[in-house]
């Protein structure tokens, strides 16, 4: 029953994260229930995307309600993102992928790390979409996307949230909503593909998976009120720093398999610190930068109005 408490309260801290920064659900969860539960990484991966059938639809509707969301992208990115899942669920059932994982998260972990150097300029997008993206980009971003996310136990929220906040054509939380609302059709290609493999483990693990689902949308609601409120500098450059800390673990764990020497946790938790600490004081610069940047263009828009001759008054 204890455990069974910790995975509520896992899944409830792992939904608030994903539905305010579009990520962190899988990998958080998955976490908890390899450690907590002691599942394999396969049937935690099922477990996790079955309660997130629950956990995906309330915060796509709580997107929704607070204007998050464009649905064209969302229909682009999540028929190849559910059809790429199923096949990776598929594939995860039969097949350990821990060799690529290392991999995967090394260009995640570049990727984060290029999201909190890009907002940490202080220039965000205000406008909404201008340049659509084409929908090959879109069939492509969300097959790769549902692929990892399956075969990870998640992987959705960082690899298309971050690709498309690095575009820099939509407001982040615009981005968020739309990311997450996908993520229900891609979570359920994800669920039939595990329920074909793993049915047995599915069934002995209800128990679990009802503890995320209650726990998941709880704050689901919470966390898209969240982002309609938050500062976009602020919440881009959270969502790069998210995306370097949820992965570094699995890149040193990679390269300790690799090279066959251990690196020592004192040095590890150095480095999550470090880089923990990196990420919020760019993050704080980006938001910093933002205002000057805003007070400098008031600025010239002032000196502009104030240099504009006055029109003579009309003889008529």
């Amino acid at each position: 029953m204890t455990a069974l408490l910790l995975i509520a309260v896992g899944g409830a801290a792992a939904q608030l994260v994903d539905g305010g920064i579009g990520m962190g659900f899988g990998v958080t969860s998955t976490t908890i229930l390899i450690f907590l539960a002691g599942l394999g990484p396969a049937q935690a991966s099922a477990v996790v995307h079955t309660a997130e059938l629950g956990t995906t639809l309330v915060s796509g509707i709580s997107h929704w309600r607070f204007g998050n969301i464009d649905w064209k992208t969302v229909v682009r990115l999540a028929v190849p993102g559910s059809i790429a899942a199923f096949a990776g669920a598929t594939v995860l059932s039969s097949l350990s992928l821990d060799a690529a994982a290392p991999i995967t998260s090394a260009i995640l972990f570049a990727v984060g790390l290029n999201l909190v150097w890009r907002f940490s300029r202080g220039r965000v997008t205000r406008k909404l979409t201008e340049t659509p993206h084409s929908t090959p980009f879109l069939l492509g971003l969300g097959s790769v996307g549902g692929f990892v996310d399956a075969t990870g136990g998640g992987g959705w929220g960082p690899v298309t949230t971050s690709t498309l906040l690095s575009l820099d054509k939509q407001q982040p939380r615009r981005i968020v909503g739309t990311v997450n609302t996908a993520e229900f059709l891609v979570t359920l290609g994800a669920t039939v593909g595990f329920v074909v493999g793993l049915w047995d483990d599915l069934v002995a693990n209800a128990a679990a998976v009802v503890a995320l689902l209650v726990g998941g949308s709880l704050t689901a609601p919470v966390a898209a009120w969240l982002i309609s409120r938050l500062n976009p500098i602020l919440l881009g450059g959270f969502v790069g720093t998210a995306i370097v800390l949820l992965n570094v673990g699995t890149i040193v764990g990679g390269a300790e398999s690799a090279f066959g020497f251990t690196v020592p946790t004192a040095l590890t938790v150095a480095l999550y610190l470090a880089l923990a600490a990196g990420g919020v004081a760019l993050t704080l610069r980006g938001r910093k930068r933002a205002r000057a940047n805003r007070k400098a263009a008031a600025d010239q828009t002032s000196a502009a109005e104030a240099t504009d001759p006055v029109p003579a008054p009309s003889s008529r």
